[in-house]
This record gives C-alpha cells, sequence and structure tokens, in this order.
C-alpha cells in the first residue's frame, strides 16, 4: 500500500500543482486579488505580487508536466518539496506580519489564510518527497491494482477539494442556490407587498445610528442624504453576508476603492436595513503609506439575484484617529 501510495503520488501532486498554476497564470482574478495578499505586502507593491503570482503559476505548471512524465528523475519531486517548504515559510510570515491577508495560494479566495492552506502547502511537501522517491510510473502502479489505485486517488481528490475549498462560497453558497431554485425564491410572495412597503417607507424618518455606521454612509456629492433601504417589517429579508460580499465585489464602487482595500471582509453588522462591511487597507505609498478602515453600507435585502448594480456608500477612515480619507485622491 504504501509503496503505491508512492507512486502515485506524483499523479495526486500534479492534480494539486496543475489547477492552482492555471488559476495564477490565466486567470482574471489575479491582478484584483494580489494587492490583498500578503505578498502585495511583502514586496509593497500590488503590481509585483500579480507578477510573482503568475510566474509562480507558470512554474507550478512546469512542475505538473514533469510529474506526470515518466519518473527518469527525481528532480520534479524533489522541485515540489523545496516548493512545499517555500509555501510553509511564506505562510509563517503571512500569518505574523499580515494575519487578516489572503495568501494567495489559489489566486481563487480571498478569505484570510487558515489552516488549510498551511494543510495544503504540507501537503505539496509530502507529495514532493514521496514523489522524488517513486520508483515506476503512476500508470503502471495503477495498472497492476486498479481497485486500490482508485481507492487512493479518489481519497486524496476529495482530501486535497477540502483543503483548497472555501466551505462558505464553494459549498454552502451552491447549496443554497440550488435550494432556491428547487424550492423558489423566499422574497417571491413579498414582491407585492414591496410596492406598498416602499410607499411607507419614505414617510418613515430613518432611525439614529451610530458613528460608525454614519462614516460608511456619507452623503453624495451633491449633498442629499443617502438611499435608506427598505425596512418595513415582513417585506424583505437580510440575504447570507457572502450573498452581500458576492454583490459588493462586483459593484462600481468596490472597484472605485479596491486598491486601498488590504483584507478579506473583518467585521459585519446590520443596522437600518443597511449591512456595513468592513475591511482593512492601506492609502498612500512609501513613508506615506497609513493604515485605514475601508467602510462599505449595502443593502442587507440585496443580491445577484434581486439587482445588478446595489447602491453601495463606502467611506474610508484613518485606523488609528478615525478620520476620514479621500479614496479618490
Amino acid at each position: 500500500m504504501s509503496a503505491l501510495a508512492r507512486d502515485l503520488a506524483p499523479l495526486a501532486l500534479a492534480g494539486v500543482l496543475g489547477p492552482a498554476g492555471v488559476g495564477k497564470l490565466f486567470g482574471r482574478g489575479t491582478a484584483r486579488q494580489a494587492p490583498r495578499t500578503a505578498l502585495a505586502r511583502l514586496l509593497r507593491d500590488g503590481g509585483r505580487a500579480a507578477l510573482v503570482l503568475r510566474v509562480l503559476g507558470a512554474v507550478e505548471l512546469l512542475l505538473a508536466a514533469a510529474l506526470l512524465a515518466p519518473p527518469t528523475t527525481p528532480l520534479p519531486g524533489a522541485a515540489a518539496a523545496l516548493l512545499g517548504v517555500g509555501f510553509l515559510g511564506y505562510l509563517g510570515y503571512a500569518r505574523a506580519a499580515a494575519p487578516g491577508s489572503s495568501c494567495g495560494c489559489t489566486a481563487r479566495q480571498e478569505a484570510p489564510l487558515t489552516w488549510r492552506a498551511f494543510a495544503r502547502a504540507a501537503a505539496v511537501l509530502a507529495g514532493g518527497a514521496a514523489a522524488a522517491l517513486a520508483r515506476q510510473p503512476w500508470w503502471t502502479a495503477a495498472a497492476r491494482h486498479p481497485a486500490t489505485a482508485a481507492c487512493l486517488v479518489l481519497a486524496a481528490a476529495v482530501a486535497l477539494t477540502a483543503l483548497s475549498a472555501d466551505p462558505e462560497r464553494r459549498w454552502r453558497m451552491p447549496l443554497r442556490r440550488l435550494r432556491l431554485r428547487i424550492a423558489g425564491h423566499p422574497l417571491a410572495a413579498t414582491a407585492t407587498a414591496t410596492a406598498t412597503a416602499t410607499a411607507a417607507a419614505t414617510a418613515v424618518a430613518p432611525a439614529t445610528t451610530p458613528a460608525t455606521t454614519q462614516a460608511a454612509m456619507p452623503p453624495d456629492a451633491a449633498g442629499a442624504p443617502p438611499p435608506v433601504p427598505l425596512t418595513a417589517a415582513g417585506a424583505r429579508t437580510a440575504v447570507p453576508v457572502a450573498a452581500t460580499v458576492e454583490l459588493l465585489e462586483r459593484s462600481r464602487a468596490w472597484q472605485s476603492v479596491s486598491r486601498v482595500v488590504r483584507s478579506a471582509l473583518m467585521d459585519h453588522w446590520d443596522d437600518g436595513g443597511w449591512r456595513i462591511l468592513q475591511f482593512a487597507g492601506v492609502y498612500g505609498g512609501g513613508t506615506a503609506a497609513r493604515p485605514v478602515l475601508v467602510l462599505f453600507a449595502v443593502d442587507a435585502a440585496a443580491s445577484l439575484d434581486t439587482v445588478r448594480e446595489p447602491a453601495v456608500r463606502v467611506s474610508v477612515i484613518d485606523a488609528d484617529s478615525g478620520a476620514p480619507v479621500m479614496a479618490t485622491a
């Protein structure tokens, strides 16, 4: 069993490095995600971080191709093991220097790094060491023990998928969307009541909000107050936070200040029909750079199913003094 697992290690490791390399090298989100990774803090530039991620993606693809070839030399496995060591070192730095940042390991996830990232790096290290010791091609080993090999490959695929997936976005959100398609949208029955409730809501004075919420919903350029989301009882229901984040990241408001954001979602709360989303960021460059908090106020009931371009209010404030900062300067 151990010899078979060793000989199948190149196949499993290629299955890890290949998709990760494709995501980094060809993914549209690489340039968008790079400024919010710990790598950007290490290199002090989001553009350089994106370039390094793409180069790393090319290296991972080359290693994946070499691992799938006949094992004439242990160099691909040894190189993969060294890559795993490098990943672990980088993740240790990221955990210490920028714990709220994404690691950028897969170029698809923007959540702060967790134990899954360390487990993936350790798997790359162990897989590389095993691949360097492989005695025969993986397809030969699989042909000699097809049933056992299939079980091992399936177990490895399940484990690696679990380590590579963000449960909220990869599993829970698709299941929720499937439930909506089957059972129908829970807000569909209130569509008629919404028009009536909207007229009633416009006559109700907005509730007093905390200072942080007021900072997140400043007046627009003309001085008009921000729109107040519908809060009539029973008229609308708040959507999951992940749905709000997904909607926000596709909005123009997010695009206008995304270069300032350096973390995944750090905190959130609902107030008066608004959902306030808090991110950490860095404003300015060089010696003038300072930590800031980026606050977005989004309709708590809005999602991609109900609106394309949400009404969003943005506020960037100094993390130390709380003074407002011009994000578009």
